[in-house]
This record gives structure tokens, C-alpha cells and sequence, in this order.
């Protein structure tokens, strides 16, 4: 499984990216406010730190206007991946931007046939919204599955960006049912790391290397 964070906040991207854990970055209009930077500055900067692709969306509504913004937000740098709505006009410029060779991110998936209308259209990858499904006492999980069966049914290369992850058991449930990426907010993707018997283990062998008395140098 690829991990991408789901942040705009360049000093947490740097961080795990140093550690050698990103595979790319995923954000969305309200991580740009969050960050309080101008779009195209902090794009660029992510897009120095990463290798992989990072995903800018667009927020115009219509098919002309998703077209001209992705335009401008493809010239940031080459590993830009342009972020749509799944709707008709955002499944037409997927579909426009795939055959110019752009990877397109279509976001805001919450049913298996947005995801298959998606894959038609040659998406790069489809973003399905677990925690907001979870929050309306839906699985989201289910819908991972769903997907993960239809694209395997028809050979489809659509990669299924696990989205609105919450806790570290909805990455490791994506990761079981074969979602390809987990796009994980920097919290949890560090707490993917902690166990209570790995500090208890290490406390340990510490505590018996101190009695040694000795040194590795």
C-alpha cells in the first residue's frame, strides 16, 4: 500500500518525507486555509519535498472553468496531480485531462457507481470518503470493497485512494481489503508506529543493557 498525507502543512510533509514514508501528498481547498499560504506558494514547496504525485484541486464547477484552473495548477511542477469533483462536468474534465497525459484525482466518492463512472473515465485515482460514510452509519469500508471488486472484475488501473481516514484501524482495514494508497492526516500516519508491548519491550532491553555496562561505539 502507498501512504499518502492529507495535509497542506509543509513542516509535517518534510518530516515524514525525511523519514522515508510518503509516496505523495493529497489536498483539498480547506488544508490550503488551513495552512494560511497562497495556493501556488505552499503547492510548489510540497512539490520540491515530494517525489510522488501531489494532488491539487480544482474549485471551479464547470467543465471550462476546471479545465483553465488545471491548467495553472499543472504548471506549479510536473508531479502535480489535478484533484476533480465527481460530477458530470468533473468526470468530463478527468476524462479531457487523462487523454493529455495528466494523472486526475477524482475526489469525493461516496458510492461504487461514482467509482466505476470514474474508472470510464480514466481516472488516476478515485477518492472514496470513509470516515464521512462511517458518519452517516454507513461502513465505509464496504465501499472499499465494492470498488476493490468491480475494478478487479474489469481489469480497470484506477488506483483506490482510501480518503477521510480517521483512525489507524481504517488504514489497516483498507490495507486488507487491497485499497492501492491510504491518504492519512500526519497524526495517524505517526501512530501507525506506536504499540504499548514495542515500549514495553524496549524499556526493557534497555534496562538490561544498563546492568551490562557497556557501550556500542
Amino acid at each position: 500500500m502507498k501512504f499518502f498525507v492529507d495535509t497542506a502543512d509543509v513542516k509535517e510533509i518534510r518530516e515524514l518525507n525525511d523519514i522515508g514514508l510518503l509516496d505523495g501528498v493529497t489536498t483539498n481547498p480547506s488544508l490550503i486555509m488551513k495552512a494560511g499560504r497562497d495556493i501556488t506558494e505552499v503547492t510548489k514547496e510540497i512539490c520540491g519535498i515530494v517525489d510522488g504525485p501531489v494532488s491539487a484541486e480544482v474549485t471551479a464547477l464547470d467543465f471550462d472553468g476546471m479545465m483553465k484552473e488545471a491548467e495553472v495548477l499543472a504548471k506549479i511542477a510536473d508531479n502535480i496531480c489535478i484533484k476533480v469533483p465527481l460530477t458530470f462536468d468533473g468526470l468530463k474534465a478527468c476524462k479531457a485531462l487523462t487523454t493529455e497525459g495528466r494523472k486526475v484525482n477524482v475526489t469525493l466518492c461516496f458510492s461504487a457507481n461514482q467509482a466505476l463512472l470514474a474508472a470510464k473515465a480514466g481516472a488516476t485515482f478515485i477518492s472514496p470518503f470513509i470516515g464521512r460514510i462511517d458518519d452517516i452509519g454507513i461502513n465505509g469500508m464496504e465501499l472499499i470493497g465494492e470498488i476493490r471488486t468491480i475494478y478487479d472484475n474489469y481489469g480497470f488501473q484506477t488506483e483506490i485512494l482510501a480518503a477521510s481516514i480517521r483512525t489507524v484501524n481504517h488504514v489497516k482495514e483498507a490495507a486488507l481489503i487491497g485499497a492501492d494508497v491510504a491518504t492519512v492526516p500526519p497524526a495517524t500516519l505517526k501512530a501507525l508506529v506506536k504499540h504499548p508491548l514495542t515500549d514495553k519491550g524496549l524499556e526493557g532491553f534497555l534496562a538490561d543493557w544498563a546492568k551490562t555496562g557497556q557501550k556500542i561505539v
